[in-house]
């Protein structure tokens, strides 16, 4: 054998898919930073004999470039595993072009049954290679419940209006067995729903009237920054305003004032709190703890930290872990067989393959957290139900209107 490759079959190489460019490229914003920051750190904990080497390829926020994406990862990095955060379209397309090629995909940010069913998985009919770790429709609903309970008046927590899309958040939002709305409802809560509306949304006026006209005090959607604004705007020209809004997409981004001083769509808005500098985790690479995570996130890049930092400081915990307990760490079958093992806490809590709620799924706990004003940027995502999270505590009161 020769020296040189003898030197590449000691490189294990990490692969990681995300959006430099397009629209999701401020999703690929914590990917990227947590990638130039581990890098150094697991070139020495590969397993022994081994060093870990991270390549990256860019999705184009596409589907298209996503595939493009992992057949370079693949063919031109000899990638052990693929890493992706992405979104509705460009996930799917990662785990299922690795599903294909017979490739361990970890990845995140997508509630596990869109991830799961969504994909053509089953109860039975698990996936080979792919494997995920995120929150669930259900915990979405039993978070925004825990906040709308917090408002107060009489009935003004029965009933919820729902803004849906006519796309795959709607969709699966509303599904019978799988989505949000059973979760709600076993909660106590009627749904108000009028028909899903085309994204991006056109005129949102059938559902300002139809809430008005039901007496809602409360609004829960999967809108995106754009039509929830829309919405909102459209509900103050005809002079109604709900008490409060969840909402479960795009929230993860902290809000700023426009330039002329319009209050962002987010602003007040409750959401999901899956990470945040409270939050009482910790690598298991290098100890660092949440905070300090925000905190060098700021120092380096100059912006606010992103919730998804967490959940991808996690991916590369989680990789490691798995290529540093795999049988043979050059057998690809083998790693995947590690990921689907792995018990382990992380930067985004604990995750656990072994216990579901189906195979290739962990979940991740939900707090329940509201945009508010904040003392060091302009709105700062506190936690207001701390949810299922041992060790978090609320960090503000619940704001309505």
């Amino acid at each position: 054998m020769s020296e040189s490759r003898a030197v590449r079959e000691r490189v294990l190489t990490v692969g990681v898919a995300v959006a430099r460019s397009g629209r999701l490229a401020s999703l690929g914003d914590p990917l990227d930073f947590a990638l130039r920051h581990l890098a150094p750190k697991l070139a020495g904990r590969g397993p022994a004999g081994y060093t870990i080497r991270l390549a990256s390829r860019d999705t184009r926020s596409c589907a298209e470039g996503a595939r493009r994406a992992v057949e370079e990862l693949i063919r031109d990095e000899d990638a052990s595993i693929v890493l992706t955060l992405a979104g509705t379209e460009v996930l799917p397309a990662v785990a299922d072009a690795c599903e294909a090629a017979g490739v361990p995909c970890l990845s995140s940010t997508f509630p596990w049954q869109v991830y799961y069913y969504g994909r053509g998985g089953g109860d039975d009919r698990p996936f080979d290679w792919t494997y995920h770790f995120c929150w669930g429709l259900d915990d979405i609903a039993e978070t925004f419940a825990d906040l709308w309970e917090r408002v107060d008046g009489p009935g003004s927590r029965e009933q919820i209006g729902c803004l849906w899309n006519d796309g795959p958040q709607g969709m699966w939002s509303r599904h019978p067995r799988h989505g949000f709305a059973p979760a709600a409802r076993a909660r106590g809560h009627r749904l108000v729903e009028p028909e899903p509306y085309r994204e991006p949304a056109g005129s949102l006026d059938a559902h300002v009237k139809a809430f008005e006209d039901a007496g809602i005090d409360i609004v829960t959607s999967a809108a995106t920054g754009r039509d929830l604004a829309a919405f909102r705007a459209r509900a103050a020209e005809v002079g109604w305003r709900p008490r409060l809004i969840t909402c479960s997409r795009w929230l993860a981004y902290p809000p700023s004032v426009t330039p002329s001083g319009q209050l962002p769509a987010q602003a007040g808005v409750g959401t999901l709190a899956y990470w945040t500098p409270a939050h009482p985790y910790r690598s298991s690479i290098d100890g660092m703890t949440a905070a300090e995570l925000a905190d060098a996130y700021e120092q380096s890049t100059g912006r606010q930290s992103l919730q998804p930092l967490g959940l991808a400081y996690a991916l590369f915990e989680v990789a490691s872990h798995a290529l540093g307990t795999a049988d043979d760490p050059t057998d690809r079958r083998s790693v995947a067989a590690a990921l689907g093992a792995t018990r382990l806490h992380t930067m985004a809590g604990p995750l656990d393959w072994t216990r579901g709620p189906v195979p290739n799924i962990a979940t991740v706990a939900l707090a329940g957290g509201q945009w508010q004003p904040g003392s060091r940027h302009d709105y700062e995502l506190t936690v207001v139900t701390p949810g299922r999270i041992e060790g978090l505590s609320a960090t503000g009161d619940l704001v309505t209107a």
